[in-house]
């Protein structure tokens, strides 16, 4: 069976090298990844967890990789851009749910589409505002009876 993953996290990832990013993905991502079957991804597509974890599933395993954007790719931040371009042939689609504007009501209806399409969802939060989209996602999967990882940053 291949289940589907949802990761959602914070932008705010300066408090971490790179290395201390790849463990954390190698002991929570890659058990999924490599599972029996392997493991469907979801990733929002922006800066910081969504950019370090899908160039992480690109170069670590061969799980298949969806990104998910709240508008169109050209208008996500220039980091998350070039994540996508390194990890490109790798991805398996590009979803552009084209919002417009692009606000916050716009993120959580990103987050909202990945979640619905998800058996699991993986956060990684900093702190515990509810407020942070990472949050919001996890206390909407929990209302939708999906399981989560939660993995504090």
């Amino acid at each position: 069976m291949r289940r589907s993953v949802t990761i959602t996290g914070s932008r705010t990832t300066a408090h971490r090298d790179a290395a201390a990013y790849a463990e954390l993905f190698a002991g929570y991502l890659g058990p999924f990844a490599e599972a029996p079957g392997g493991a469907h991804f979801y990733l929002g597509g922006g800066n910081g967890i969504d950019s370090l974890a899908l160039v992480w599933l690109a170069e670590h395993t061969r799980a298949r990789l969806t990104v998910v954007t709240p508008a169109v790719l050209e208008r996500q931040p220039r980091a998350a851009r070039q994540a996508v371009a390194r990890a490109k042939e790798r991805i398996d689609e590009i979803v552009e749910l084209g919002a417009d504007p692009l606000d916050a009501a716009a993120y959580e209806a990103r987050n909202r589409w990945m979640v619905d399409r998800s058996s699991l969802v993986i956060g990684f939060p900093v702190g515990e505002s509810s407020g942070s989209g990472t949050w919001q996602a996890l206390h909407y999967a929990a209302h939708e009876g999906r399981a989560r990882l939660i993995v504090p940053i």
